[in-house]
């Protein structure tokens, strides 16, 4: 006979699964999303407008290491008065002054290199394959007593609420990947401003790498999210045969092994990405 803690504990898983597939809808969706778009675009505007106010601070900076760089790098001014030191000086002020000046179309370019990337991927799949709670498990709940019901339903309420909490971490981390595109975009005039001097150029180097890194992110966590699929398309094995308590936490166990593997695959994609690209 069914009761209402029988219930209970079905409403449990399902609202569990329910919770981590809209989690993941939303993280799919988020990785679609551009910065422009994001929440309406109106933190981008404050981080464009941010920017532009940096800018003149970039090109205090720009000069300050033009000069620094000209002064380790040149033995005798009048090394200066030579032609091609001073092509080759002009070069690279005015590369400088342009990568701070278009500062922010970099930054867009670089995101949307990798979102091609991101939504190539993405076309392939065409939408994340979601968990759902096995008919057998169902079925052995309905059929259980009040009494035996009890401990079941402390075990679906403590599965359920670690399946939440990695949900939102998961939700997280993606969130974390636009404060950082963001925080990027907004103080870009800085370390851009180094590539004017020789000895300072790997500063505006190694922001560029960093960011183009945080853009890969989001092609790192379609891929973990993929092969989560994989494993949600293959429910979590449920032996019939077995009493409803064996089977509940035969399933919570694998359902929350492949959750643990996506979200550590999530949280590894700043680290997988740094190893690729240096």
């Amino acid at each position: 006979m069914v009761t209402k803690e029988n219930l209970g504990i079905i409403e449990n898983l399902e609202s569990a699964v329910d919770t981590w597939n809209n989690y993941l809808q939303q993280i799919w969706d988020l990785l679609a999303t551009s910065p422009q778009e994001f929440r309406g675009g109106g933190i981008w505007r404050a981080m464009v407008s941010i920017n532009g106010s940096i800018q003149a601070i970039g090109y205090a900076l720009l000069v300050l290491f033009f000069v620094i760089g000209v002064i380790k790098t040149t033995v005798n001014i009048s090394e200066i008065k030579r032609p091609e030191v001073a092509l080759r000086l002009f070069i690279r002020f005015a590369l400088a002054k342009a990568a701070i000046t278009y500062g922010m179309d970099i930054i867009i370019g670089l995101f949307d290199v990798s979102q091609g990337i991101v939504g190539s991927i993405m076309g392939r799949v065409g939408s994340p394959t979601y968990a759902t709670v096995p008919q057998e498990i169902v079925t052995a709940v309905e059929d259980m007593t009040w009494l035996s019901s009890l401990g079941l339903w402390a075990v679906s309420l403590l599965g359920s609420l670690t399946v939440i909490v990695l949900s939102l971490i998961m939700l997280y981390t993606v969130y974390a990947r636009f404060i950082r595109i963001y925080l990027y975009a907004a103080l870009a005039p800085i370390p851009l401003s180094t590539f004017a001097g020789q000895g300072t150029g790997r500063v505006g180097t190694q922001f560029l790498k960093s960011y183009a890194g945080i853009c890969l992110e989001g092609a790192i966590i379609v891929i973990a999210c993929i092969i989560f699929s994989a494993f949600a398309s293959s429910p979590p094995h449920v032996d019939p045969s077995a009493n409803a308590n064996s089977m509940m936490w035969s399933y919570f166990l694998q359902l929350i092994l492949n959750l643990l593997i996506l979200v550590g695959s999530v949280k590894m994609a700043s680290i997988t990405v740094r190893e690729i690209i240096t």
